[in-house]
């Protein structure tokens, strides 16, 4: 049985804030609480507390009003917060209002989840230790509802015969799959889903809601089919454990999504898994509180990993796609192009880190235990990834979530999708790589990176861009880009442990990025260096240390850029006025060598390094002005000169560890 699917409606939440004056904190006891409810509490509470914020949704249809996410601070002790519900309790019963505590969260975020009228708001956001708080919102699975399925119609696809061998069956790895139900005796993925006790979601909209079965079990069903079914799944030994957070229609709530994170938290601890795959393949509005709660599990050693969304639309809009931790996954297509179907389809940008199929799968139906459907979206791309995943964690059972990324990139098919359809600033930012399955081969022996992209600044000189690598990354080097070539170029700080890259817009620029160069390589340490003085050179001090990277930065309106010195390839150079960072790094076997290449007038310079090298930096040095900037692609440096720029060199730091 086949059928084809589509994409879910366009939707776009982002998240407002209100800042209000906070209360200093009390002893308080039951009497207190008696006269808490006596006394009138419409004046504000004096104090010292930081204000507290609200957060809610700025896409009407999702919002959940009356429902809302109490967070408290960091380090808040569980008896605060059954003294904050019973402050809020008493506040409300003061002014006639009753309230439920639905949820609590005791994991990465402290505070409990109330159904209250809106008009208990300003006193909840007095209250001692809150936080902050967020409205609840929705959450939706990334495939298509049934009448967009009437409405698209997927290109059916043939596949060849032949039989799929990976590296491995992922038997090694367990999987959380955050959906709604599955039919565990399908054929495909029977005894091997295990449908846990959790489940977390909200009344089917309508009064006349159907819930057979198989369409309670329809996105679930599908995507524990192309996680592990025997015919249709990417890692055929892997276990799924159903967490249910997603209703028959395919919607959930960023409360119930909070709790089945915390869930599997709390399951780990108990019963812990040495290799752990979290799927979220939903989409909501951008959420602090989603966000924090993924960032938490992938802290705790889990590859979590979610779809980008099938809005067409920038994924940094959504959550959990937006979290820098999470490994966010688009769709393509049989020819490997972005999913396409009608009004919408695969979300792009920075924050997407690559692509898998995700258009015309054929995976399990819920329809009968032996049926198959087709359908497409960023879920069945997520899916695919999370796979992939458990492949590698099967292989290497100590892979660290960010190893796992960089093993999936290293493997990664690149430059075959077409960005014409996107604007010129997406196109810059969206990485161009389709996942592809690691060789049975792969030693995890060399030194592995990837380009991480901030924002674009405003035009303002006061508003710096910001780029930092993921948790278990070295920064090797640090770009500031602007594509009309006007910044005052950028520095290297260091907050709390971690280097950041900062890029500095320039009198008379439209803004610019921050690039950073992130690696990963067992014993990798790397430390920034800057000039004593401006005009001085910067310089690696260790001598176990070897030059990755230099960055430049003025105050004045000239700016030039930093390069390694030619002889002395240890030092950054830079001109007078100018101040230098060097990037100096150490791991066991780690070499570098510079490459330089010169341009004649009006040619393009391009610099690749040598198979089995890495490019750790990219900049350049112009005989004249009329220069373009400098742009990392890969393991190329590409440098564009203009007519009458007199010629420009091309330079390119490149590093391995040698065999």
């Amino acid at each position: 049985m086949r059928r084809s699917t589509g994409w879910i409606g366009w939707t776009l939440c982002l998240c407002a804030s209100l800042t209000v004056q906070s209360a200093q904190d009390y002893p308080e006891d039951d009497d207190m609480i008696l006269d808490l409810i006596r006394e009138d509490g419409t004046q504000p509470e004096t104090g010292t507390e930081p204000a507290a914020e609200f957060f809610r949704c700025n896409k009407v249809v999702w919002r959940m009003p009356g429902q809302y996410l109490v967070i408290l601070r960091q380090g808040t002790h569980e008896s605060q917060v059954q003294r904050t519900i019973r402050r809020l309790r008493a506040k409300a019963a003061r002014r006639g209002y009753l309230l439920e505590i639905l949820q609590m969260y005791s994991g990465a975020l402290q505070g409990f989840l109330v159904k209250m009228s809106s008009d208990v708001l300003h006193l909840a956001v007095r209250l001692p230790h809150v936080d902050y708080i967020e409205e609840d919102s929705s959450i939706f699975a990334q495939s298509a509802p049934w009448n967009l399925q009437r409405l698209l119609h997927p290109r059916g696809g043939t596949s060849e015969n032949g039989t799929y061998i990976p590296p491995n069956d992922g038997g090694g790895a367990v999987v959380y799959l955050m959906d709604s139900s599955v039919q565990s005796s399908h054929r495909e993925v029977e005894g091997r889903v295990l449908i846990t006790d959790f489940n977390n979601v909200p009344e089917e909209d309508g009064v006349r809601v159907h819930r057979q079965a198989s369409q309670c079990d329809s996105h679930g069903t599908h995507m524990a089919g192309v996680i592990s079914g025997s015919d249709s799944g990417v890692a055929r030994g892997a276990g799924v454990n159903l967490v249910r957070v997603l209703n028959c229609q395919g919607k959930g709530t960023v409360s119930g999504a909070l709790k089945g994170l915390e869930y599997i938290r709390t399951t780990l601890q108990v019963r812990p898994v040495e290799a752990v795959v979290v799927l979220l393949p939903f989409i909501g509005g951008f959420s602090r509180s989603l966000n924090t709660a993924c960032r938490d599990m992938v802290s705790n050693g889990a590859v979590v990993i979610a779809s980008a969304g099938n809005y067409r639309d920038d994924a940094c809009l959504y959550s959990p796609a937006s979290e820098p931790e999470v490994i966010t996954v688009g769709a393509v297509n049989s020819a490997d192009q972005l999913m396409s179907q009608g009004a919408g389809g695969t979300n792009f940008g920075r924050c997407v880190d690559l692509f898998a199929p995700g258009d015309d799968i054929i995976s399990a139906s819920s329809d009968c235990s032996t049926c198959f459907t087709s359908r497409s979206g960023t879920s069945q791309a997520a899916a695919h990834a999370a796979g992939i995943a458990a492949v590698i964690l099967s292989a290497n059972q100590n892979a660290s979530p960010v190893q796992v990324l960089h093993t999936m990139l290293h493997y990664s098919i690149s430059d075959t999708i077409n960005f014409l359809s996107l604007s010129n600033s997406h196109r810059l930012l969206t990485p161009n790589v389709v996942a592809a399955m690691p060789p049975a081969n792969s030693t995890g022996e060399e030194l592995l990176c990837r380009w991480v992209w901030s924002e674009r600044t405003g035009v303002t000189g006061s508003d710096p861009a910001v780029s930092s690598c993921r948790r278990g990354e070295e920064m090797l080097s640090c770009r500031s880009f602007s594509p009309e070539g006007i910044h005052a170029g950028g520095t290297i700080t260091v907050s709390s442990g971690q280097m950041e890259c900062v890029a500095h817009n320039s009198p008379g620029g439209k803004g610019v990025f921050a690039v950073a160069r992130c690696c990963v390589i067992e014993g990798l340490q790397c430390q920034v260096h800057a000039s004593p003085e401006p005009g001085q050179d910067a310089k690696c001090v260790e001598p176990q240390h070897h030059l990755t990277g230099c960055m430049s930065h003025s105050t004045a309106d000239v700016w030039s850029e930093s390069r390694p010195h030619r002889g002395n390839q240890r030092r950054c150079v830079v001109k007078d006025g100018m101040t230098s960072h060097a990037v100096c790094c150490h791991a066991p076997s780690l070499e570098c060598h510079l490459l330089e290449n010169t341009s004649a007038d009006g040619d393009q310079v391009d610099i690749t390094c040598p198979s089995g090298w890495t490019l750790t930096d990219c900049g350049t040095v112009s005989q004249g002005s009329a220069i373009l900037e400098p742009v990392a692609k890969g393991n190329s440096c590409l440098v564009s000169v203009a007519t009458g720029a007199g010629g420009a060199a091309g330079i390119a730091v490149c590093c391995r560890v040698s065999p």
